[in-house]
């Protein structure tokens, strides 16, 4: 069997099977997040459950999957990371199979749970072994064919999910995952391999830190996901999860940072990059899955689409993301991460400026330039975050530092999913009120527009008071398109406010020239680190 080889060693081939084979891992697990957002209608008719209860299909995988992203750097200590890596695989193909064949609400559940816990470990130890596999003089690139998963991903969920959902039904979004899985369960166990330095075993297992975690992305997964329908703090329930998730982060933290073998290595935030990275990876994780999540309600509530045009309307995204990331990945070693993010944030922030401009007669057309911009930069942004917040971590730490810095990824996303209904929900019912006081019979084009609905509907065959009553629905109804066309554009403006807070932080992170002697470290050196 093969041993395990430094970058140096490796040749070129080498080192792009490893990181295609971990690429499969990467891409399947973030893609499952999103996968199933324009697929609950049907579940719903599928399983009889209300709309609430539904969302749980998303909600069980996303906290069995954050709870192992956050665990990954201790069980790779337990398992050694290529052992958890290939598990992590096998658990998740048989939670996709499982998935599939579900005829209960309660099934799905269970089965998205045993998903999520094989799919978690994926996406940090892709990362932590990318990170190993390229010189950092190639980092860039590394995290350009990473990017591809993570970033890629949840722009296509959505598209697969509804053309797989409309085509031949909604288990076919998780039969989809199996021939993936095989390949890159095969590739795994045959071209990946443990580095010498990395740790394996534990003297003992922190059961107070496990149940802390869980406790704690439990209690935020729920109120982040059920705090709009539940009007947030006027809910005891809410409120008394809230305290109790804070309660148990404060706890955690206090605990983790005392004991010896901790489940969250929360030490190697002493790095400043690393930090950084994070604080970014945060903020950009609210835009990117916010987005994704935004864009697909707009299509369908507003403008009508069904559930693969919804998706389809994130494939111009998708596709520059996809030619984009290369390039990205080679500006990073020309340019360095200060001025390659401020070009993603200039280039954000412009598409977040068009989709502003977005009415309700809006069609697939208008929302083409915007889209493809931000595919665009979101690259630039993506790629030097990944690599400066790993680009000083030592080796043996890569896999809990990589865990890290996708947990905060990771919440951004789940923040993004709240922001989104809160904004959406409180900005609907605040323009609705606005332009209600502006609407009467007693204005001019308010009667004019009643009149003119009731006299054709009056041609119609419809009697005068029936005309006069549908003509207000009529126009009550347009309000609220347009209450919420509104707030879907307040949306767009917040979001591109915040990579605005990107600013003071990208000025922090290291210069090129930083970045250039990182790269000239001695080959002895970086292995002993």
């Amino acid at each position: 069997m093969a041993a395990f080889k430094e970058p140096e060693d490796m040749s070129p081939a080498e080192r792009w099977t490893i990181a295609v084979t971990v690429m499969f891992g990467a891409f399947i697990a973030v893609m499952d997040t999103s996968v199933v957002n324009v697929s609950l209608s049907h579940m719903m008719g599928s399983f009889g459950t209300s709309l609430s209860s539904i969302t749980w299909v998303a909600t069980s995988y996303s906290i069995a999957e954050i709870i192992m992203v956050t665990m990954s750097g201790w069980w790779s200590a337990v398992l050694g990371r290529k052992t958890l890596y290939l598990g992590s695989f096998v658990l998740f193909t048989v939670g996709s199979i499982l998935c599939g064949t579900a005829t209960s609400f309660t099934q799905i559940i269970i089965y998205r749970v045993i998903q999520g816990i094989g799919g978690g470990a994926l996406i940090p130890v892709s990362q932590a072994i990318l990170r190993e596999t390229f010189p950092p003089s190639q980092q860039g690139m590394a995290m350009a064919v990473y990017g591809m998963g993570v970033v890629l991903a949840p722009a296509l969920g959505p598209i697969c999910g509804g053309w797989l959902t409309d085509m031949w039904g909604w288990p076919w979004i998780f039969y989809v995952n199996i021939p993936i899985c095989i390949i890159g369960i095969f590739m795994t166990f045959k071209f990946v391999h443990d580095p010498p330095y990395l740790r394996r075993g534990v003297k003992s297992v922190d059961w107070l830190g496990i149940g802390l975690l869980t406790v704690f992305l439990t209690g935020m997964q729920v109120v982040l996901e059920r705090g709009q329908e539940d009007q947030w703090f006027d809910s005891d329930f809410i409120t008394i999860l809230t305290i109790l998730t804070l309660v148990s982060l404060l706890v955690m933290i206090f605990w983790e940072l005392r004991t010896k073998e901790p489940i969250i290595n929360f030490r190697v935030l002493k790095d400043l990059n690393l930090t950084l990275g994070s604080i970014m990876g945060l903020i950009f994780g609210i835009a990117l899955f916010g987005t994704t999540f935004v864009l697909p309600q707009f299509t369908q509530q507003l403008l009508g689409y069904p559930a693969f045009e919804a998706g389809l309307a994130l494939a111009p995204r998708a596709v520059t993301l996809l030619l984009f990331m290369p390039v990205a990945g080679w500006l990073y070693q020309k340019i360095g991460p200060r001025a390659l993010m401020l070009m993603g944030v200039a280039v954000i922030v412009w598409s977040y400026y068009d989709l502003m401009q977005l009415n309700t007669q809006a069609g697939m057309a208008d929302m083409i330039m915007p889209l493809l911009v931000m595919g665009i930069g979101m690259p630039f942004m993506f790629i030097p975050q990944s690599a400066v917040a790993l680009c000083t971590t030592a080796k043996a730490d890569m896999t809990d530092a990589s865990s890290i810095f996708t947990l905060a990824r990771r919440i951004g996303g789940n923040l993004g999913y709240a922001v989104v209904a809160v904004l959406l929900d409180r900005g609907t019912r605040i323009h609705l009120a606005y332009l209600s006081e502006n609407v009467s019979e007693l204005r001019p084009f308010s009667h004019n527009y009643l009149l003119q609905i009731g006299q054709k509907l009056h041609e119609l065959g419809v009697s005068s008071v029936a005309s006069s009553k549908i003509a207000i629905g009529m126009l009550e109804q347009t309000l609220v398109r347009q209450a919420k066309m509104l707030a879907y554009n307040e949306i767009s403006f917040i979001f591109g406010c915040l990579f605005f807070l990107l600013i003071p932080l990208i000025f922090l992170c290291p210069s090129k020239a930083k970045i250039l002697s990182l790269n000239k470290v001695p080959k002895k050196k970086a292995a002993q680190e």
